[in-house]
């Protein structure tokens, strides 16, 4: 029985009527793909089909193609910041010990020829005629044989020949555990125009952007071989070997040395696979339609986690469709492959070897990247905390949701992280393109942590019912194109009505910290006067706890003036009273408490843990006693 992945024409029309509406356009480009493995030889060879939609109001007379494994040589951009950076990526390097001294040498500079990555095109057409072609490093720039004009599709057909690079970063051969092909971003893929221009960013081994179509792939390898990846298989009665419906068992003719793998991904922005001789695989049902398949070797360590990851996998499939919003495909695939986890169109690759918790715990990460990059494609390089930020911030909660025991803020972690960064005065800019980074480990944080902290200080910001409804309301707008921040922050301000340039601005342009405090509290007659400071750059609203010695406690808001808005109370139980704004410009706040000192406990400054306020120890009255060291 065949797997069509279809999408419902209701996605389709919302699509082109978002389009017409506001003026925004996206490129379209499918692919056809025919490709023989040499599998013994760790080589390929392909012949491309792409149909190009210039759907901009740009005459195009250049496109760009990403060849990705050109990074995998000795020389390349890759190689060369390996060992240039201060912290290289632990996976691409060799450590040896000289006397007291370590030296870190990139693995990259040490491939022989038949280790090596590369992609070579070759018979490049335009509609039948020849184009000029520039290879330069990862990207190939190709002189239009005619310009593309606005509104208008063309044809593109080419040959490419590849060979699959000893594994070192994302796609590659005979991994850590073994695993003999993990192939993404294999193919000849072309760069993505949009309102910014091209991007065709050199491979340095960070993220990808790439253009929505239809991948129509054949994959033609040695019939041992088990495959997973993006798209639905077509030919399961061809294939047999275990890739069926439970139930139905079907062998391939043990004549034939070879079997084709016919996969179809409709609307995605990127295709991958991988193969071994000892796959298992699964499949789960999911009620809403999708087919969850797990693929992972037979391996008696392993098989029990692999097993038992399928239900929690199911149920956090199910807790991002509630969450976000409906996954539209048919199909999921979770595999054991790569060289940690990576996400990819309606599948992953994942180390399969550690532990329980680490492997339901890169599911969670990566599934959750279906949502946030692979239906809200945001262009990696320059916004990666859209990308891994949010991602993260969904695994948090789906991870929580999923937890035997629940916590209050399953952000903590991020919180820490970003805290670690602005003490470790190395941040930058949340802007700062992808590449340029003078450390992994700041890139990390800025894209995980600071990105999960944006969205959960948000929640903070306008209420955490308007947060959530913003996410939904985004992923609806924005599905299958390619938002970008100021989206998002409109999104917001339309669900609730807050002012929020500021809040886009000074987090993700700036290192501006947050940093208010209780400067004082003192007795006036029968009340208290409390005073409050800016002491960090980055104005925010406050929440004031007060904790009362009878057992009591009230709230009081103080909402920032620039936002012109007033949160609802995020504790109706509690007594809250709404002050005066304020202005960014002035550095103190006084603010009346109507009862006497010496009947309060102790004022907090934002009990909730959301404000991401750089220094905790002057948001408590009295303060804390500090530890003698």
């Amino acid at each position: 029985m065949k797997q069509f992945c279809l999408f419902a024409l209701v996605l389709v029309f919302h699509s082109k009527g978002w389009a017409q509406n506001s003026g925004y356009w996206q490129q379209k480009v499918d692919y056809k793909m025919d490709v023989v493995v040499d599998a013994k030889n760790y080589q390929y060879k392909g012949k491309q089909t792409l149909l190009y939609s210039n759907n901009s109001p740009d005459t195009l007379k250049r496109v760009f193609f990403h060849l990705y494994n050109n990074a995998f040589q000795p020389g390349s951009e890759m190689d060369a910041r390996l060992q240039n950076i201060a912290d290289p990526d632990r996976r691409m390097i060799t450590k040896t010990k000289i006397g007291d001294k370590e030296i870190k040498q990139s693995r990259i500079a040490k491939l022989k020829p038949s280790e090596i990555g590369y992609l070579k095109v070759s018979n490049l057409k335009q509609d039948g005629l020849e184009t000029q072609n520039k290879e330069v490093g990862t990207i190939l720039e190709v002189t239009l044989a005619k310009p593309l004009l606005p509104n208008t599709t063309t044809s593109f057909t080419l040959d490419f020949d590849g060979q699959v690079p000893v594994q070192i970063r994302r796609s590659g051969r005979n991994n850590v555990e073994g695993v003999e092909f993990s192939m993404s971003q294999w193919y000849p893929k072309i760069a993505e125009f949009d309102f910014e221009g091209w991007h065709a960013d050199p491979y340095i081994a960070r993220e990808f952007h790439g253009v929505w179509g239809d991948f129509d792939v054949k994959i033609t390898i040695d019939k041992d071989y088990v495959l997973g990846g993006s798209g639905c298989l077509q030919n399961n009665n061809e294939i047999g070997k275990g890739y069926q419906d439970p139930g139905v068992i079907v062998s391939y003719p043990k004549k034939n040395k070879y079997l084709t793998w016919h996969f179809v991904a409709p609307n995605v922005h990127d295709f991958t696979w991988a193969a071994d001789k000892n796959y298992l695989h699964d499949i789960v049902q999911m009620p809403s339609g999708t087919k969850l398949h797990f693929l992972y070797k037979n391996n008696p360590k392993i098989i029990d986690n692999w097993k038992k990851a399928q239900t929690e996998t199911a149920l956090l499939m199910e807790f991002y469709n509630k969450t976000v919003g409906e996954y539209p495909y048919k199909q999921y695939s979770v595999i054991q492959g790569g060289d940690g986890g990576m996400e990819y169109a309606m599948c992953t690759l994942i180390l399969g070897e550690g532990s329980y918790e680490g492997l339901i715990g890169v599911i969670a990460h990566e599934m959750a990247h279906s949502w946030f990059q692979h239906l809200l494609a945001t262009n990696e390089s320059k916004h990666g905390w859209m990308d891994e930020g949010f991602t993260s911030f969904l695994e948090d909660l789906g991870m929580n949701e999923i937890a035997t025991k629940k916590v209050d803020n399953p952000h903590a972690g991020s919180y820490k992280g970003y805290f670690f960064m602005v003490d470790s005065g190395k941040e930058l800019p949340q802007s700062t393109h992808a590449d340029r980074f003078d450390f992994n480990q700041i890139y990390s944080i800025t894209s995980y942590s600071k990105g999960a902290v944006f969205l959960a200080q948000l929640g903070y910001l306008i209420g955490r019912d308007n947060l959530m409804k913003t996410i939904k309301r985004y992923y609806s707008d924005f599905k299958f194109k390619h938002p970008t921040p100021n989206d998002f922050k409109r999104t917001a301000e339309r669900i609730s009505g807050a002012n929020l340039d500021w809040y886009l601005t000074d987090w993700t342009q700036t290192t501006n910290t947050i940093d208010y405090g209780i400067k004082n509290a003192e007795a006036q007659e029968n009340n208290t006067l409390v005073t409050l400071e800016r002491v960090g750059r980055m104005p925010m609203p406050i929440d004031l706890t007060v904790y009362y010695k009878n057992g009591e406690k009230e709230s009081f808001y103080i909402p920032l003036r620039m936002m012109s808005f007033i949160k609802g109370n995020p504790h109706p139980e509690t007594k809250r009273t709404v002050l005066n704004d304020w202005a960014w410009a002035y550095p103190t706040y006084n603010l009346v408490i109507s009862k006497p000192l010496d009947s309060i406990e102790k004022i907090i400054i934002d009990e909730s843990g959301l404000l991401a306020d750089v220094k905790k120890e002057n948001n408590i009255f009295p303060k804390p006693l500090v530890e003698q060291k």
